[in-house]
Parts: C-alpha cells; sequence; structure tokens
C-alpha cells in the first residue's frame, strides 16, 4: 500500500510541475502580448548598437521577417556592412579572416517566432524546475526538451518576462522590456558562450514591427 501511494505522489507530482511549466509559457505569452498578437507578428527591425570587449562599438540594424529570413548589418567607418543573414534559400556570414561574406549552405536559419508560441505542436517537452535567482530576480526555471536538445528558460517570477535563455554553446539575458505596439520586447540583450569569442551586448533603441521591407532587403 505504501508503494502504490508512493507511485502515486510521484505520477502526480510529475503531472503537477509538467502543469506548472505550460502556466509559466502561458503566462509569458499572454503578458508580453497575447498569442493572437505574436501570431500577427510579420517583419522586426531592430536597430541599436552592438557592444563587442570594451571598445568595439557599432551601429546595428537586425532585418527579420517570417518564415525565416534574416539580415544583420553593422555600420564601419560609416558604411554599412551585412554580415550575416538567411535570404530563404542560402545562408551567408562574415568570414573575418578573410574579410568577406562568405555563403554557409549548412547555415540552419532560426524560426521567426521563439520556441514558446506553439512549443507543444513543435514537438517540446515542458518541465518545471522550481525558482532560482538570476542576479537579484527570482525566476522560474523552465527547461524545454526537443530530442536530445535541452534549452533553460528563467522568467521573472513577478512579471514573467524572460530573463535568462541556456542553450548548448550559448546564454542570453534579457532586459529593459518596452511596449512595442501591443507587444512586450527586451531592449538590452548580452550574449555569451563557453569560448567567449562572440560575447556582446546588444543595446537597442527603436524596434519597428510589421514594417514592409523592400523585396530586395534580404539580398546579399
Amino acid at each position: 500500500m505504501k508503494k502504490l501511494l508512493l507511485v502515486f505522489v510521484l505520477i502526480l507530482s510529475q503531472l503537477t510541475f509538467a502543469q506548472t511549466a505550460k502556466e509559466i509559457i502561458d503566462k509569458n505569452i499572454e503578458l508580453s502580448g497575447g498569442l493572437t498578437n505574436w501570431k500577427l507578428l510579420n517583419s522586426v527591425l531592430l536597430q541599436g548598437k552592438v557592444v563587442l570587449g570594451i571598445k568595439d562599438e557599432y551601429a546595428i540594424k537586425i532585418y527579420q521577417q517570417r518564415p525565416n529570413l534574416t539580415k544583420t548589418v553593422i555600420t564601419v567607418n560609416g558604411k554599412e556592412t551585412a554580415i550575416e543573414g538567411f535570404d530563404g534559400n542560402k545562408g551567408y556570414a562574415m568570414n573575418y579572416a578573410a574579410n568577406k561574406l562568405q555563403e554557409y549552405p549548412e547555415y540552419v536559419p532560426e524560426s521567426f517566432d521563439n520556441d514558446f508560441i506553439d512549443w507543444e505542436s513543435k514537438g517540446f517537452d515542458a518541465k518545471y524546475l522550481g525558482k532560482e535567482k538570476v542576479g537579484e530576480i527570482y525566476c522560474h526555471k523552465v527547461e524545454l526538451t526537443k530530442n536530445v536538445n535541452k534549452n533553460m528558460y528563467y522568467f521573472d517570477a513577478k512579471t514573467y518576462m524572460l530573463v535568462k535563455e541556456v542553450k548548448k554553446d550559448e546564454t542570453m539575458v534579457y532586459s529593459d522590456y518596452k511596449k512595442v505596439g501591443n507587444l512586450t520586447m527586451p531592449f538590452r540583450i548580452e550574449s555569451s558562450s563557453p569560448k567567449k569569442d562572440g560575447d556582446y551586448v546588444m543595446l537597442l533603441n527603436r524596434i519597428d514591427i510589421n514594417k514592409v521591407f523592400p523585396v530586395n532587403i534580404f539580398k546579399f
């Protein structure tokens, strides 16, 4: 009888964790603008500056459009230079050793939507791992798993905004959330990796949504 009771408690606790993870994700989507508004988002233009290391600072523009089109442009010596992107068929990235933009046949573009939108239909499993402090912020910790890939997400326990995202090769920290139309987006993004070779801080001063881009904007 005791063994049966223990099994029941374990099953119940797992169901509670799964439900809690879903509730946290749903709360994030709801408080950041709602599922309908996120699905109506068709394009984004991020503008600001990116800081590399201590002194290197560049103006930056990032164009994104459904389903996975993207282009990142920085300004160097007064000239705009494309450094990465996907045109719908091919991926490109700057080869800094050769100082030129290079095509990468194996380039895998990221989805326009974040992992939380329709996460269940995308094949993710969600698990609630309790609370953990990120800096001075108490966060709900949620693990999303798909196949062998595990990503950790930390949501502010008060606002439910995403504070931190940990993937295999990169950690992202989000802050300075502001309203953009009906959506709430971060205007400060910090990226770090184990190798420390691509660390940056991006400080945005403007985000435009559902902007109609020129037809050739994603050409390289």
